[in-house]
């Protein structure tokens, strides 16, 4: 088999509907365009809760089910996450007389397996990072010094064999990629025994998608589109996405004089996965609902017609044009008419910090005004400045300054937004189109390839197991 025409094997760890997942599905979509042969695996996919190409057979899923929890009374996510893709890798690669063979591997996300499938298959394998989970355990990253924050003693002995594993296994990679010049410069910065560079490729987006027929009397669109000016925000349900404070600058916007006119009829539609087995969605749709309460706003909260998920009851609920639209789980169909409807103004996209982020990608691409934070990777993806270039804000999150852009935003005239919608669609195409993302990563994964097979070494073999094997007892202990 030539270079040219690839077997590639994903693995990835839970194949929902976040920002990660749509790069894989899209990373997988492209090369598969390209002609080579890809298989998905993965150790959670709920047909019910995932991305449309992954259960219409557009992509080959091998759904391994695992005996492991993916975590215990809430806690040790990132433990059994470990155990569960070894499981996987066990069952699937190096276990069975019958398995597939593959040219290269494609891991992202948690780089636990590398070594052993490295070691035992003998193939090279690609690790797309987007961002050290080291930094993320102990709650939403700041870029500078590493510190983590003040936690006790037992989930201290926890994280050290944890990060330790992430990073010795991280290192093991033949080919580092990450999601943007800010996840590469943090990942090589804290872990710091990494030599190798890490290759930037910016997730694309399948501007196919965005572009496809809307049916705008479908039940499910009908419920969510409004002739009021919108704005919308698209993320998950969780603390570190910040939704908080779209609603808050959405308040002060309210109370404008320079926009009262507008922001009295303006609404709010916050829109995200949300899992009810996750602590962190259901504390975080709570605490926002208690917001618009508090702001004296008017809410509803629903979930698409054919999902399995029935949205949480809340008191106070209006099904009457509400202030603030809670959507969870939306469609792709849903997705598409928000970002495309004549009354949506801008996207709000409200991560600090974010590693990459698609949301500013998905605003660009439909030629919606996009206000993100002036940090992580919208940085490199929305241009602020000059003027004449924009096509986007970068601001500080501050509820007061955000106010500010949203009220410059509200007062653009038609021409002003068809010259942004026309920069961003221009910027989007060329930078981060899915074809530029596929031509990229087959680049990278030939390279890859072209290094030849790896050499087992049975004693380094057995030694790294041995740590390995160290290393989840302490963990185990340490609970």
């Amino acid at each position: 088999m030539t270079p040219s025409k690839l077997r590639v094997a994903f693995i990835h760890p839970d194949l929902g509907i976040g920002g990660a997942e749509r790069l894989v599905v899209d990373a997988a979509l492209g090369l598969q365009s390209l002609g080579h042969t890809v298989d998905v695996y993965t150790s959670h996919h709920d047909p019910n809760h995932c991305f449309d190409e992954t259960r219409d057979g557009t992509l080959h899923v091998r759904h391994v089910v695992s005996p492991f929890p993916r975590a215990w009374h809430g806690k040790f996510h990132i433990l059994f996450a470990h155990v569960r893709q070894l499981h996987l890798t066990l069952t699937q690669f190096l276990l069975r007389s019958t398995a597939p063979e593959y040219d290269v591997f494609f891991i992202d996300q948690l780089s636990t397996c590398i070594p052993l499938l490295r070691m035992f298959s003998g193939k090279r394998v690609l690790f797309y990072c987007h961002f050290p989970d080291k930094l993320l355990a102990h709650g939403a990253f700041v870029e500078g010094p590493f510190q983590k924050r003040n936690v006790g003693m037992l989930k201290t002995l926890y994280r050290c064999p944890m990060d330790w594993l992430e990073e010795v296994t991280t290192r093991q990679s033949d080919t580092l990629v990450a999601n943007s010049k800010f996840t590469a410069r943090i990942t090589t910065a804290h872990l710091s025994s990494i030599t190798l560079t890490p290759k930037v490729v910016y997730p694309g987006i399948n501007i196919k998608a965005y572009q496809a027929p809307v049916d705008w009397n479908a039940p499910d669109i009908v419920q969510i589109i409004s002739g009021r000016p919108t704005l919308i925000s698209l993320n998950r349900f969780e603390m570190k996405k910040n939704a908080a404070l779209a609603i808050e600058a959405f308040t002060l916007l309210r109370d404008r004089v320079s926009t009262q006119q507008l922001s009295d009829k303006m609404r709010l539609v916050l829109a995200g996965g949300y899992d009810p087995r996750l602590e962190d969605n259901v504390r975080t749709l709570n605490s926002l609902v208690e917001r618009a309460r508090s702001s004296d706003l008017s809410f509803n909260v629903i979930t698409p017609s054919q999902s399995k998920i029935v949205a949480p009851s809340f008191t106070g609920t209006t099904t009457n044009e509400p202030d603030i639209l809670f959507l969870l789980n939306f469609t792709t169909s849903q997705r598409s008419a928000l970002l495309r409807s004549f009354s949506t103004l801008a996207l709000l996209y409200t991560p600090a910090n974010e590693h990459f982020g698609i949301g500013p990608i998905e605003g660009m691409i439909c030629g919606l005004p996009v206000l993100a934070c002036d940090s992580g990777g919208p940085t490199e993806s929305i241009v602020d400045q000059p003027g004449e270039q924009r096509t986007g804000w970068l601001r500080t999150p501050n509820p007061a300054i955000w106010a500010d852009a949203l009220a410059e935003i509200c007062r653009m005239d038609e021409s002003e937004r068809v010259s942004l919608a026309q920069r961003s669609q221009r910027r989007a195409e060329s930078v981060f189109g899915m074809a530029s993302m596929a031509n990229e990563l087959e680049r990278l994964l030939v390279e890859t390839v072209e290094m030849g097979p790896v050499e087992t070494w049975p004693v380094k073999g057995a030694a790294f197991v041995f740590a390995f094997l160290v290393g989840l007892v302490l963990a185990v202990l340490s609970r």
